[in-house]
């Protein structure tokens, strides 16, 4: 028999703030880097590949827009979803070559965007929480 102890609450709502606030705002420095500089470098690399280069405005969506919705809890499940879809087509884009590589530390070479991809599926799978402007019950959240 489970018994719930008055002296320790949960703190799962805290713990998806925490999540959202870290994936959302280390995502967003590179999205803001994309504002300032362009993503000049994602449609070249696009257009190399065949793709049309207006595809690479959806990397404003992956890194600005979606992680906005994150932070605030808005649409936040689908917002992960679109931030996995973000991190599987930089991999593909410009880091194939390091998928089965360590970096000079001898960590996985691609550690930041496993760390991305694994807190946004963390995110789409638990949901805002109630500190959030969805709200814990919240369709999408």
């Amino acid at each position: 028999m489970h018994t719930t102890n008055p002296t320790h609450r949960n703190l799962d709502d805290e713990g998806k703030l925490v999540l959202r606030a870290a994936l959302s705002i280390l995502l967003l420095f590179h999205g803001i880097s994309k504002l300032s500089g362009g993503i000049g470098f994602i449609t070249g690399m696009l257009q190399g590949m065949g793709l049309p280069a207006l595809f690479g405005y959806g990397v404003y969506v992956g890194e600005v827009v979606a992680p906005l919705l994150i932070l605030v809890g808005l649409f936040t499940r689908p917002a992960a979803l679109v931030v996995l879809i973000n991190m599987v087509v930089a991999v593909l884009l410009a880091h194939t070559a390091q998928f089965f590589t360590l970096n000079e530390t001898g960590g996985w070479a691609l550690e930041l965007q496993g760390m991305y991809f694994a807190a946004a599926l963390a995110v789409a799978l638990l949901g805002a929480g109630r500190y959030s402007v969805g709200g814990a019950a919240g369709r999408f959240n």
